[in-house]
């Protein structure tokens, strides 16, 4: 793995001073991902759901894209079908439009 980027160790700063604050928790996530630290990223994620699985609609979305990208399909679309099913019952009829496209495109 090579070195932690500026703005990863911001957001791993901010982050412990608000350990809760879920936007930070998902920024930090999406950071790993982008420096291509996937099992970091991924675990951010998933205990993001974990703690506000009702509230993390994108965290589904980029799990699902994280796993079809390292073509694990069958994770890609337990991810994908959550994340639906989480928007649509929130209501977030674009998000869960988002989230089946990408689940269509996956073989």
């Amino acid at each position: 793995m090579t070195e932690k980027s500026p703005k990863r160790l911001a957001l791993e700063s901010s982050l412990a001073e608000d350990p809760r604050d879920g936007f930070l928790r998902y920024g930090l996530a999406m950071q790993c991902l982008r420096e291509r630290d996937t099992s970091e990223g991924r675990d951010r994620l998933k205990a993001l759901i974990n703690d506000h699985p009702e509230e993390s609609i994108a965290a589904y979305q980029q799990l699902g894209q994280s796993f079809a990208e390292t073509d694990e399909q069958e994770h890609a679309r337990y991810w994908l079908d959550l994340g639906i099913q989480k928007a649509r019952k929130a209501g977030d009829s674009h998000a869960a439009g988002e989230m089946q496209g990408l689940l269509d495109t996956l073989v």
